[in-house]
Protein backbone atom coordinates (compact mmCIF):
# COMPACT_ATOMS: atom_id res chain seq x y z
CA UNK A 1 0.00 0.00 0.00
CA UNK A 2 1.57 3.30 -1.08
CA UNK A 3 -1.43 5.64 -0.88
CA UNK A 4 -0.85 9.02 0.79
CA UNK A 5 -3.70 10.54 2.75
CA UNK A 6 -3.73 14.18 3.86
CA UNK A 7 -6.62 15.94 5.56
CA UNK A 8 -6.93 19.58 6.57
CA UNK A 9 -5.72 18.74 10.06
CA UNK A 10 -3.34 15.77 9.78
CA UNK A 11 -1.88 16.68 13.18
CA UNK A 12 -5.23 16.12 14.89
CA UNK A 13 -6.90 12.89 15.86
CA UNK A 14 -9.71 11.94 18.19
CA UNK A 15 -10.67 9.06 20.42
CA UNK A 16 -13.57 7.16 18.97
CA UNK A 17 -16.02 5.85 21.57
CA UNK A 18 -14.27 7.73 24.40
CA UNK A 19 -14.46 5.94 27.74
CA UNK A 20 -17.23 3.46 28.45
CA UNK A 21 -19.85 2.64 25.83
CA UNK A 22 -22.65 0.14 25.39
CA UNK A 23 -23.41 1.35 21.87
CA UNK A 24 -20.28 0.73 19.77
CA UNK A 25 -22.20 1.53 16.58
CA UNK A 26 -21.89 5.20 17.59
CA UNK A 27 -18.35 5.14 16.21
CA UNK A 28 -19.69 5.07 12.64
CA UNK A 29 -21.23 8.53 12.85
CA UNK A 30 -18.28 9.84 14.86
CA UNK A 31 -15.64 8.80 12.35
CA UNK A 32 -17.66 10.07 9.40
CA UNK A 33 -18.11 13.43 11.15
CA UNK A 34 -14.38 13.62 11.88
CA UNK A 35 -13.42 12.88 8.29
CA UNK A 36 -15.83 15.54 7.03
CA UNK A 37 -14.31 18.05 9.46
CA UNK A 38 -10.79 17.35 8.20
CA UNK A 39 -9.43 15.41 11.18
CA UNK A 40 -6.59 13.11 10.14
CA UNK A 41 -6.80 10.26 12.65
CA UNK A 42 -9.16 8.24 14.78
CA UNK A 43 -7.84 6.14 17.63
CA UNK A 44 -9.85 3.42 19.32
CA UNK A 45 -9.14 2.14 22.81
CA UNK A 46 -10.02 -1.44 23.68
CA UNK A 47 -12.28 -2.67 26.44
CA UNK A 48 -13.49 -6.21 26.93
CA UNK A 49 -17.21 -5.45 26.93
CA UNK A 50 -18.16 -3.75 23.64
CA UNK A 51 -14.89 -2.38 22.24
CA UNK A 52 -13.01 -5.25 20.58
CA UNK A 53 -10.40 -3.49 18.52
CA UNK A 54 -10.52 -5.42 15.24
CA UNK A 55 -14.30 -5.12 14.95
CA UNK A 56 -14.38 -1.40 15.72
CA UNK A 57 -11.48 -0.55 13.40
CA UNK A 58 -13.06 -2.61 10.64
CA UNK A 59 -16.30 -0.68 10.95
CA UNK A 60 -14.37 2.61 10.72
CA UNK A 61 -12.50 1.43 7.63
CA UNK A 62 -15.72 0.45 5.88
CA UNK A 63 -17.33 3.89 6.12
CA UNK A 64 -14.35 6.25 5.53
CA UNK A 65 -11.84 7.07 2.80
CA UNK A 66 -9.01 9.25 4.13
CA UNK A 67 -8.83 9.19 7.91
CA UNK A 68 -6.14 6.97 9.50
CA UNK A 69 -7.50 4.34 11.88
CA UNK A 70 -5.49 3.14 14.85
CA UNK A 71 -5.78 0.96 17.90
CA UNK A 72 -4.95 2.91 21.03
CA UNK A 73 -4.41 0.43 22.30
CA UNK A 74 -4.55 -3.32 22.31
CA UNK A 75 -2.27 -5.37 24.53
CA UNK A 76 0.60 -7.05 22.75
CA UNK A 77 0.26 -10.19 24.90
CA UNK A 78 -3.48 -10.77 24.55
CA UNK A 79 -3.41 -12.59 21.21
CA UNK A 80 -1.15 -15.11 19.52
CA UNK A 81 1.31 -13.12 17.36
CA UNK A 82 0.02 -14.44 14.04
CA UNK A 83 -3.52 -13.37 14.99
CA UNK A 84 -2.37 -9.82 15.74
CA UNK A 85 -0.38 -9.73 12.50
CA UNK A 86 -3.42 -10.96 10.57
CA UNK A 87 -5.63 -8.31 12.16
CA UNK A 88 -3.11 -5.69 11.05
CA UNK A 89 -2.73 -6.91 7.48
CA UNK A 90 -6.49 -7.33 7.05
CA UNK A 91 -7.35 -3.90 8.44
CA UNK A 92 -4.63 -2.23 6.41
CA UNK A 93 -5.88 -3.78 3.18
CA UNK A 94 -9.54 -3.17 4.13
CA UNK A 95 -8.75 0.53 4.68
CA UNK A 96 -6.48 0.88 1.62
CA UNK A 97 -3.41 1.44 3.78
CA UNK A 98 -4.88 3.52 6.63
CA UNK A 99 -4.29 1.32 9.68
CA UNK A 100 -1.88 1.89 12.56
CA UNK A 101 -1.29 -0.72 15.26
CA UNK A 102 -1.18 0.88 18.70
CA UNK A 103 0.18 -1.39 21.43
CA UNK A 104 0.19 -1.20 25.21
CA UNK A 105 1.64 -3.49 27.84
CA UNK A 106 -1.57 -3.59 29.84
CA UNK A 107 -2.02 -4.47 33.48
CA UNK A 108 0.22 -7.02 35.14
CA UNK A 109 -2.79 -8.06 37.25
CA UNK A 110 -4.81 -8.88 34.13
CA UNK A 111 -1.85 -10.75 32.63
CA UNK A 112 -1.66 -12.94 35.73
CA UNK A 113 -5.42 -13.52 35.71
CA UNK A 114 -5.28 -14.57 32.05
CA UNK A 115 -2.15 -16.67 32.58
CA UNK A 116 -0.18 -14.83 29.90
CA UNK A 117 3.34 -13.43 30.07
CA UNK A 118 3.61 -9.75 30.94
CA UNK A 119 5.61 -7.90 28.27
CA UNK A 120 9.23 -7.27 29.18
CA UNK A 121 11.31 -4.93 27.02
CA UNK A 122 12.82 -7.99 25.34
CA UNK A 123 9.40 -9.47 24.52
CA UNK A 124 8.19 -6.09 23.31
CA UNK A 125 11.13 -5.62 20.92
CA UNK A 126 10.77 -9.17 19.59
CA UNK A 127 7.05 -8.68 19.06
CA UNK A 128 7.57 -5.55 16.93
CA UNK A 129 10.27 -7.24 14.88
CA UNK A 130 8.02 -10.23 14.37
CA UNK A 131 5.05 -8.11 13.24
CA UNK A 132 7.21 -6.33 10.67
CA UNK A 133 8.61 -9.60 9.33
CA UNK A 134 5.16 -11.20 9.06
CA UNK A 135 3.84 -8.12 7.23
CA UNK A 136 6.67 -8.57 4.71
CA UNK A 137 5.38 -12.05 3.94
CA UNK A 138 8.12 -13.94 5.77
CA UNK A 139 7.64 -17.37 7.32
CA UNK A 140 9.68 -18.03 10.45
CA UNK A 141 10.29 -21.66 11.34
CA UNK A 142 11.53 -23.06 14.67
CA UNK A 143 11.21 -19.70 16.41
CA UNK A 144 12.93 -19.46 19.79
CA UNK A 145 13.06 -16.25 21.78
CA UNK A 146 11.73 -14.18 24.66
CA UNK A 147 8.22 -14.54 23.23
CA UNK A 148 8.44 -18.31 23.46
CA UNK A 149 8.84 -21.25 21.10
CA UNK A 150 6.85 -21.61 17.88
CA UNK A 151 7.15 -24.32 15.27
CA UNK A 152 6.17 -21.98 12.44
CA UNK A 153 4.86 -18.41 12.16
CA UNK A 154 3.65 -16.81 8.95
CA UNK A 155 0.76 -15.18 7.09
CA UNK A 156 1.38 -15.72 3.37
CA UNK A 157 4.33 -15.04 1.04
CA UNK A 158 2.35 -12.45 -0.94
CA UNK A 159 1.55 -10.31 2.12
CA UNK A 160 3.30 -6.93 1.93
CA UNK A 161 2.03 -4.26 4.29
CA UNK A 162 3.69 -1.13 5.68
CA UNK A 163 1.92 -0.50 8.99
CA UNK A 164 3.12 2.03 11.59
CA UNK A 165 3.36 0.67 15.13
CA UNK A 166 2.67 3.06 17.98
CA UNK A 167 3.46 2.72 21.67
CA UNK A 168 0.66 3.75 24.01
CA UNK A 169 1.88 4.62 27.49
CA UNK A 170 3.56 7.24 29.63
CA UNK A 171 6.25 5.77 31.91
CA UNK A 172 9.67 7.45 31.40
CA UNK A 173 11.59 4.19 30.87
CA UNK A 174 8.95 2.83 28.52
CA UNK A 175 8.94 6.07 26.52
CA UNK A 176 12.72 5.94 26.23
CA UNK A 177 12.38 2.40 24.91
CA UNK A 178 9.61 3.51 22.53
CA UNK A 179 11.95 6.11 21.05
CA UNK A 180 14.29 3.28 20.09
CA UNK A 181 11.87 0.84 18.45
CA UNK A 182 8.42 2.33 17.69
CA UNK A 183 7.16 4.57 14.89
CA UNK A 184 5.05 6.78 17.12
CA UNK A 185 3.93 7.31 20.70
CA UNK A 186 0.53 8.05 22.23
CA UNK A 187 0.79 9.58 25.67
CA UNK A 188 -1.92 9.77 28.30
CA UNK A 189 -4.78 12.03 29.17
CA UNK A 190 -4.23 14.45 32.06
CA UNK A 191 -0.53 14.98 31.61
CA UNK A 192 0.38 18.58 32.43
CA UNK A 193 2.85 20.64 30.41
CA UNK A 194 5.79 19.56 32.57
CA UNK A 195 4.86 15.88 32.21
CA UNK A 196 4.40 16.29 28.44
CA UNK A 197 7.75 18.01 27.98
CA UNK A 198 9.49 15.34 30.09
CA UNK A 199 7.81 12.59 28.07
CA UNK A 200 9.00 14.14 24.81
CA UNK A 201 12.55 14.30 26.20
CA UNK A 202 12.41 10.59 27.12
CA UNK A 203 11.32 9.61 23.61
CA UNK A 204 13.93 11.81 21.94
CA UNK A 205 16.66 10.36 24.17
CA UNK A 206 15.63 6.87 23.03
CA UNK A 207 15.79 7.98 19.39
CA UNK A 208 19.28 9.33 19.91
CA UNK A 209 20.44 6.16 21.63
CA UNK A 210 19.21 4.10 18.68
CA UNK A 211 20.89 6.39 16.15
CA UNK A 212 17.58 7.51 14.67
CA UNK A 213 16.85 10.92 13.18
CA UNK A 214 15.62 13.48 15.77
CA UNK A 215 11.83 13.69 15.56
CA UNK A 216 11.51 10.44 13.61
CA UNK A 217 9.04 9.13 16.19
CA UNK A 218 5.80 11.12 16.19
CA UNK A 219 4.61 11.97 19.69
CA UNK A 220 0.88 12.39 20.23
CA UNK A 221 -0.57 14.17 23.24
CA UNK A 222 -3.96 12.89 24.36
CA UNK A 223 -5.99 15.88 25.52
CA UNK A 224 -9.45 15.82 27.08
CA UNK A 225 -11.67 18.55 25.63
CA UNK A 226 -14.95 19.89 27.00
CA UNK A 227 -16.18 22.93 25.08
CA UNK A 228 -19.09 24.91 26.55
CA UNK A 229 -20.52 21.86 28.29
CA UNK A 230 -23.01 21.82 31.20
CA UNK A 231 -21.79 20.73 34.61
CA UNK A 232 -23.11 17.18 34.30
CA UNK A 233 -21.20 16.68 31.06
CA UNK A 234 -18.03 18.17 32.56
CA UNK A 235 -18.31 15.68 35.41
CA UNK A 236 -18.64 12.82 32.93
CA UNK A 237 -15.95 13.93 30.48
CA UNK A 238 -13.28 15.18 32.89
CA UNK A 239 -13.94 14.07 36.45
CA UNK A 240 -15.18 10.54 35.74
CA UNK A 241 -12.38 9.85 33.30
CA UNK A 242 -9.61 11.08 35.60
CA UNK A 243 -11.14 9.42 38.65
CA UNK A 244 -11.21 6.07 36.87
CA UNK A 245 -7.52 6.30 36.02
CA UNK A 246 -6.75 7.17 39.64
CA UNK A 247 -8.75 4.17 40.86
CA UNK A 248 -6.58 1.61 39.09
CA UNK A 249 -3.67 0.22 41.16
CA UNK A 250 -0.29 1.04 39.61
CA UNK A 251 -1.90 3.12 36.88
CA UNK A 252 -2.95 5.92 39.18
CA UNK A 253 0.44 5.97 40.91
CA UNK A 254 2.27 6.37 37.61
CA UNK A 255 0.01 9.21 36.47
CA UNK A 256 0.58 10.99 39.79
CA UNK A 257 4.33 10.42 39.59
CA UNK A 258 4.87 11.76 36.06
CA UNK A 259 2.92 14.89 37.01
CA UNK A 260 4.76 15.36 40.32
CA UNK A 261 1.48 15.27 42.20
CA UNK A 262 1.18 14.30 45.86
CA UNK A 263 0.77 10.53 46.33
CA UNK A 264 -0.81 11.11 49.75
CA UNK A 265 -3.67 12.86 47.97
CA UNK A 266 -4.08 9.77 45.79
CA UNK A 267 -4.27 7.54 48.88
CA UNK A 268 -6.85 9.84 50.44
CA UNK A 269 -8.84 9.84 47.19
CA UNK A 270 -8.98 6.06 47.01
CA UNK A 271 -10.06 5.62 50.61
CA UNK A 272 -12.71 8.35 50.53
CA UNK A 273 -16.30 7.23 50.88
CA UNK A 274 -17.23 9.08 47.67
CA UNK A 275 -14.99 6.64 45.78
CA UNK A 276 -15.42 3.42 47.76
CA UNK A 277 -19.21 3.68 47.59
CA UNK A 278 -19.31 3.61 43.78
CA UNK A 279 -18.74 -0.15 43.53
CA UNK A 280 -16.97 -0.35 40.17
CA UNK A 281 -15.09 1.70 37.60
CA UNK A 282 -16.27 5.26 38.11
CA UNK A 283 -16.74 6.16 34.44
CA UNK A 284 -18.87 3.04 33.91
CA UNK A 285 -21.26 3.11 36.87
CA UNK A 286 -21.11 6.36 38.86
CA UNK A 287 -24.17 8.62 38.89
CA UNK A 288 -24.01 12.38 38.35
CA UNK A 289 -24.55 12.88 42.07
CA UNK A 290 -21.67 10.56 42.91
CA UNK A 291 -19.42 12.35 40.41
CA UNK A 292 -20.25 15.69 42.02
CA UNK A 293 -18.99 14.33 45.33
CA UNK A 294 -15.88 12.84 43.72
CA UNK A 295 -15.05 16.17 42.09
CA UNK A 296 -14.66 17.74 45.52
CA UNK A 297 -11.70 15.48 46.35
CA UNK A 298 -9.73 15.88 43.10
CA UNK A 299 -7.47 18.97 43.09
CA UNK A 300 -8.14 21.42 40.28
CA UNK A 301 -4.50 21.32 39.16
CA UNK A 302 -4.89 17.56 38.56
CA UNK A 303 -7.16 18.27 35.59
CA UNK A 304 -5.03 19.51 32.66
CA UNK A 305 -7.53 19.67 29.80
CA UNK A 306 -9.12 21.99 27.24
CA UNK A 307 -12.14 23.38 29.08
CA UNK A 308 -14.11 26.55 28.39
CA UNK A 309 -15.33 28.28 25.25
CA UNK A 310 -14.19 27.36 21.76
CA UNK A 311 -11.40 29.94 21.64
CA UNK A 312 -10.03 28.90 25.04
CA UNK A 313 -10.05 25.25 24.02
CA UNK A 314 -8.29 26.03 20.71
CA UNK A 315 -5.60 27.96 22.57
CA UNK A 316 -5.13 24.99 24.91
CA UNK A 317 -4.67 22.72 21.87
CA UNK A 318 -1.95 24.97 20.47
CA UNK A 319 -0.29 24.91 23.89
CA UNK A 320 0.20 21.16 23.54
CA UNK A 321 2.29 21.67 20.40
CA UNK A 322 4.28 24.40 22.13
CA UNK A 323 5.03 21.91 24.93
CA UNK A 324 6.54 19.49 22.39
CA UNK A 325 3.77 17.31 20.96
CA UNK A 326 3.79 16.42 17.25
CA UNK A 327 0.10 15.56 17.21
CA UNK A 328 -2.99 15.91 19.37
CA UNK A 329 -5.60 13.25 20.07
CA UNK A 330 -8.82 14.89 21.25
CA UNK A 331 -10.35 12.86 24.07
CA UNK A 332 -13.73 12.92 25.83
CA UNK A 333 -15.66 14.94 23.21
CA UNK A 334 -17.07 13.64 19.94
CA UNK A 335 -16.32 15.39 16.62
CA UNK A 336 -19.78 16.97 16.67
CA UNK A 337 -18.98 18.44 20.09
CA UNK A 338 -15.49 19.75 19.30
CA UNK A 339 -16.39 21.14 15.85
CA UNK A 340 -16.64 24.73 17.20
CA UNK A 341 -13.09 24.38 18.57
CA UNK A 342 -11.85 23.43 15.10
CA UNK A 343 -13.25 26.69 13.74
CA UNK A 344 -11.24 28.68 16.29
CA UNK A 345 -8.17 26.45 15.96
CA UNK A 346 -8.09 27.09 12.21
CA UNK A 347 -7.56 30.81 12.95
CA UNK A 348 -4.56 30.30 15.26
CA UNK A 349 -3.12 27.03 13.93
CA UNK A 350 0.67 27.13 13.45
CA UNK A 351 0.39 26.13 9.78
CA UNK A 352 4.13 26.18 9.08
CA UNK A 353 4.70 23.52 11.72
CA UNK A 354 2.62 21.02 9.75
CA UNK A 355 3.73 21.71 6.18
CA UNK A 356 4.09 18.48 4.20
CA UNK A 357 2.39 16.47 6.94
CA UNK A 358 0.23 13.46 6.04
CA UNK A 359 -2.33 11.60 8.12
CA UNK A 360 0.09 8.74 8.78
CA UNK A 361 0.53 8.82 12.58
CA UNK A 362 4.01 7.29 12.79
Amino acid sequence: MTETYTSEFPELGFYGLPGHTRTPRDVIGQVQDAERLGVGNVMISERRDYKEIAAICGACAAVTDTIYIGSSATNLNSRQPVITASIGSTLNRLSNGRFALGLAKGSIHVARAWNVDYPTYAREAEFLTLMRRLWRGETINAYEGALGSFGSLGLAPYVNEDIPILYVGFGPKSLNNAGRIYDGVHLHTFMGDHALTSAVASVRAGEQKAGREPGEVKIWSVFATACDVPEAVYLKYIVARLATYLQIPGYGELLVRVNDWDEEVLKSFRSHKAVTSVGGLIDSVASTGQLAEIEKIIPQNWRPAAVGNARECAEAWVGQFEAGADGLIIHASTPEEFAPVLDEYRKIRPHERFEGRTNRPG
